[in-house]
C-alpha cells in the first residue's frame, strides 16, 4: 500500500506533527482486521535517489506503531532480500514499513525495473496516498499498472469531496484563497472561476492583484510578473464572478516587527508591508462566506504562523465555521491552508480538510492525476 507519511520531524526523529499518519490509520486498520499482510511503501523528503539517515522512514515506523497500538514492522531497503525476507516472516494482520522509496532513482523515474522489483513483494496494490498522486512515479502510478488494484479509504474520501466543488456543487459557491504567490494557483483560478459565484482573496495572492489593478502595495511580498494576474482578472470580470479584494490591511516594516503592526486603509500602504487582511476586509468576507453554501479555502489571510497577523484568517475560519454548522460544504485546500485550520481551532468545524497540497490543486484545476487515473484504469 502507498501512503503518504511524509511527515515533519524534529531532532531525533520525533514527530513534529501526525496528520498524515492519522489520515493512513483508516486504511491501515480495515486491512489489518481482514487479516492482510500490509506492506506500506512511502516517500520522506527529497533524498534524490540516494540513501540518507537523515531521511529515514524508521522513526515513522515507530510513530505508525503507536498510532495503530501494534508492533510495526521496518525493513532498511524496499526491494531485495532485504525487503523480500521481511515480507516473508509477516504473519496475516501484520503491518510492515519498508524504507523510503525515495532512495532509489528508479521511483520518480517511474522506471519500470524498479516497480517490478516492488510488485513481486505483494499480490494487490492499494494506493491511499492523494497528496502524491500528481506525481507518476513507480509508487504512485506504476504498480497501478502491474497488480490488481484499489483506491485506499483516504484515496476515495479526498476524490470525493473535491468532486463535490466541481461537479455541480450547491451555490452561491465562495472561494476563499490565499497563500503567498498567485503564480501557483493560476490555474486553479482559472478553472474555479468557470464554477464559483465569488472570490474573497487574501495573502500575497491580493497583493498580486492589488498590484495588477495599480494599487500601492509597498514592500509587500507579491508576484513579480504582473501579465498573467491581469489575464485571470480579465477572466473574472468577463465571467461575471465577484471578487472581494482587501479595503484595509495590517501593516508592519517586516513580518518580524509585531509590535508595530497597525491597521491601514489599503491605499495608504506606503512603505510598509501588508501581513494580514485588515478587520474591515475581514468582516467583509464574513459576510459573503456566511450566505455561501459551498465554500473552498485554499490558503490564509496573512502570515497566519505570528499572532499579530492571523486575525484575517481567523474570522474567515470562524465565518466557515459557522456557514457549515448551518448546512453548507466546506472543503479545506490542503498545505498552508490546513495547516492554519489545524492551528487556528477550526479545522474540525469543517466539511473536510484535504491532506493534498500540489494535488489538490491540479484536481481542482481539472488536470488528471496520474496516480488517480492508474486506478481508474
Amino acid at each position: 500500500m502507498r501512503e503518504d507519511l511524509n511527515v515533519p520531524q524534529m531532532t531525533g526523529g520525533k514527530i513534529a506533527d501526525y496528520s498524515r499518519i492519522d489520515a493512513a490509520l483508516p486504511t491501515l486498520r480495515w486491512l489489518r482486521e481482514h487479516r492482510a499482510k500490509t506492506i506500506v511503501l512511502s516517500h520522506l523528503g527529497r533524498p534524490d535517489g540516494k540513501p540518507n539517515p537523515q531521511l529515514s522512514l524508521r522513526p515513522v515506523a515507530r510513530a505508525l506503531s503507536d498510532r495503530l497500538g501494534i508492533p510495526v514492522g521496518f525493513a532498511p531497503d524496499c526491494v531485495g532480500e532485504v525487503a523480500e525476507s521481511a515480507v516473508a516472516a509477516l504473519h496475516d494482520g501484520d503491518v510492515l514499513l519498508l524504507e523510503n522509496v525515495r532512495f532509489h532513482p528508479g521511483e520518480e523515474r517511474n522506471d519500470p525495473a524498479f516497480a517490478q522489483q516492488l510488485a513481486r513483494l505483494g499480490d494487490l496494490y492499494v494506493n491511499d496516498a492523494f497528496a502524491t498522486a500528481h506525481r507518476a512515479h513507480a509508487t504512485t502510478e506504476g504498480l497501478a499498472h502491474l497488480l490488481p488494484n484499489a483506491a485506499g479509504l483516504l484515496m476515495q474520501a479526498e476524490v470525493s469531496a473535491l468532486s463535490r466543488l466541481t461537479d455541480r456543487p450547491a451555490r452561491p459557491f465562495v472561494c476563499v484563497v490565499g497563500g503567498a504567490k498567485i503564480r501557483d494557483k493560476i490555474g486553479m483560478l482559472e478553472r474555479l472561476s468557470e464554477l464559483v459565484g465569488a472570490f474573497c482573496i487574501g495573502g500575497g495572492m491580493a497583493n498580486t492583484l492589488l498590484a495588477a489593478l495599480g494599487v500601492n502595495v509597498g514592500t509587500s511580498l507579491r508576484d513579480d510578473d504582473l501579465q498573467p494576474t491581469r489575464r485571470i482578472l480579465a477572466a473574472i470580470e468577463e465571467r461575471g464572478v465577484g471578487l472581494h479584494l482587501p479595503s484595509d490591511a495590517v501593516v508592519a516594516p517586516s513580518a518580524d516587527a509585531q509590535d508595530q503592526a497597525h491597521v491601514v486603509a489599503i491605499d495608504a500602504v506606503g512603505e510598509e508591508m501588508i501581513l494580514d487582511i485588515g478587520p474591515a476586509t475581514a468582516q467583509a468576507y464574513a459576510s459573503a462566506i456566511e450566505a455561501a453554501k459551498t465554500i473552498v479555502f485554499n490558503g490564509p489571510m496573512g502570515v497566519y504562523e505570528k499572532p499579530a497577523y492571523r486575525g484575517g484568517t481567523q474570522v474567515v475560519g470562524d465565518a466557515i465555521a459557522r456557514a457549515t454548522e448551518a448546512g453548507a460544504t466546506s472543503v479545506v485546500g490542503g498545505g498552508d491552508a490546513a495547516a492554519a485550520a489545524h492551528l487556528l481551532g477550526f479545522a474540525s468545524k469543517m466539511t473536510y480538510v484535504s491532506t493534498g497540497g500540489g494535488a489538490t490543486l491540479e484536481f481542482l484545476e481539472g488536470k488528471q492525476l496520474p496516480g488517480v487515473a492508474a486506478l481508474e484504469r
